[in-house]
C-alpha cells in the first residue's frame, strides 16, 4: 500500500498534464507516435550502426554514421590549421579564459569587478600575443603563427568572447548616451546605433575585409582578424545598446528620484540603483544577443576565415570524404548547441538569483 501511493499519484500526475482532455490527450498519442517512429533510427545511425574504428574511407561500410571522418579530422575542426607543436598555446589560452570567465561570473575566486577588468584588458591581449606570437611586429620569444593559420573552434571562441566581452559595457555607454539629455550624446548614439542596425552582419564583415583596407593610409596593414572582431563588436554592441535601453524605460521615475534625493551623482545613480535593476530586467534578451552573436560567428567564412563550420565545409570538400557531409554538420551543430545551451542555462540561474520576490 505505501509503495501504491506514490505510483497512483505519479500517474494521476501525468493523466492530468497530458490527457486532461480528447484533445491533450490526442496531441500525446501523435507526439508519442512520432518519437516512436523517428528515435529509433535516428540512433541507429548515430550509434549502433556507425563506424568509429579505422582511419581512411574504406572503414565506413555500414549505413550508419561514418565518425571516422570527425576522429581523423577533428585537430583542424578545433584548431584549423595551427602548427602541431605549438598547439599548447591554444590549450594555455583556453585555460586562461575558462579561469577569467569562471572568475567574472562567480565571484568566488575573489572580487568580481577585478575580474571582469582582468577579463577585458590583460586577458585579450596576452591570448592575442600568446596565439600570435609577437604584438605590433615585435617577436615575444615564441614563433609567429599567422592568424591565417588559426581556424576551426578556436576563431569561432576567439570572435565570440570578444563579441560578449566588449558589446555590454560599449552596450551600456550607447544606450546611457541615446537617452542623454545632453543633445550631442544622443544624437552621436542614435546614429551609431541605426546605422549598425540597418544593415547585415555580413555586409559588415565585407566592408571590414575589402573596403576598409582602402580608407587606410598606404604603408599600414590592420590585421583581418582584428578587423572582422571590430566589425562585429559594433554590430553586436548596437543590439546591445537597444537591448538595454529598454531596460532602463523599463524603470519607474521614482528610481532617478531616490538617487537625487540622497545626492548622488549622475555616475552614482546610474552605477548603484539604475543599471543593476535595468540589467536584471533584461537578463533573457542580453543571454538572447549573445547566443545569436556566437551563432553568426559562422559568417566569417565568407571573407576567407575559417571558423568551426568553415573547416567543416572545407573537409567536406575532400575527395577522399565526399558524401560525409551529414557528420559533419551533425558534429558541428553539436558543439554550437552545447554552447548555446550552456549560456543559456547560466542565464536561467542568474535570473533566478537576481529574482525579487514581493511578499505581501
Amino acid at each position: 500500500m505505501a509503495l501504491a501511493s506514490p505510483i497512483k499519484k505519479v500517474l494521476g500526475g501525468l493523466r492530468k498534464r497530458l490527457f486532461s482532455s480528447y484533445l491533450d490527450g490526442a496531441i500525446t498519442v501523435l507526439v508519442l507516435l512520432f518519437l516512436v517512429w523517428i528515435i529509433p533510427p535516428l540512433l541507429d545511425w548515430l550509434i549502433f550502426s556507425a563506424d568509429i574504428g579505422g582511419s581512411t574511407r574504406a572503414a565506413c561500410s555500414s549505413d550508419g554514421a561514418c565518425w571516422v571522418f570527425i576522429k581523423e579530422r577533428l585537430q583542424q575542426f578545433i584548431y584549423g590549421f595551427y602548427p602541431d607543436g605549438e598547439l599548447w598555446r591554444v590549450h594555455l589560452s583556453a585555460a586562461v579564459i575558462v579561469v577569467a570567465i569562471a572568475g567574472a561570473l562567480s565571484g568566488k575566486l575573489g572580487s568580481r569587478s577585478r575580474w571582469l577588468i582582468l577579463a577585458s584588458t590583460v586577458v585579450p591581449v596576452g591570448i592575442w600575443v600568446l596565439l600570435r606570437g609577437s604584438f605590433w611586429g615585435f617577436s615575444v620569444g615564441l614563433t609567429e603563427v599567422d592568424t591565417a593559420q588559426w581556424g576551426g573552434l578556436l576563431v569561432t571562441v576567439i570572435i565570440a568572447f570578444v563579441g560578449i566581452l566588449f558589446s555590454l559595457p560599449l552596450g551600456m555607454v550607447l544606450a546611457l548616451a541615446r537617452r542623454s539629455t545632453l543633445p550631442v550624446f544622443r544624437v552621436v548614439a542614435t546614429i551609431f546605433i541605426e546605422a549598425w542596425r540597418g544593415v547585415p552582419l555580413i555586409t559588415v564583415l565585407f566592408m571590414s575585409s575589402v573596403m576598409f583596407p582602402i580608407f587606410i593610409p598606404e604603408g599600414w596593414e590592420v590585421n583581418k582578424l582584428l578587423r572582422a572582431l571590430a566589425g562585429v563588436l559594433f554590430f553586436a554592441s548596437a543590439y546591445m545598446a537597444e537591448v538595454i535601453r529598454g531596460g532602463l524605460q523599463a524603470l519607474p521615475k521614482g528610481q532617478y528620484e531616490a538617487g537625487d534625493s540622497l545626492a548622488l551623482s549622475y555616475g552614482q545613480v546610474q552605477r548603484l540603483i539604475i543599471l543593476p535593476q535595468a540589467l536584471r530586467h533584461v537578463i533573457p534578451g542580453i543571454v538572447n544577443n549573445f547566443i545569436a552573436l556566437l551563432k553568426d560567428t559562422t559568417l566569417v567564412y565568407t571573407i576567407g576565415m575559417f571558423d568551426l563550420l568553415g573547416m567543416v565545409q572545407t573537409a567536406n570538400a575532400d575527395p577522399d570524404w565526399l558524401g560525409f557531409a551529414t557528420e559533419g554538420y551533425v558534429f558541428a551543430g553539436l558543439i554550437f548547441w552545447l554552447l548555446c545551451f550552456s549560456m543559456s542555462r547560466y542565464s536561467l540561474s542568474v535570473e533566478r538569483a537576481t529574482r525579487v520576490d514581493h511578499k505581501r
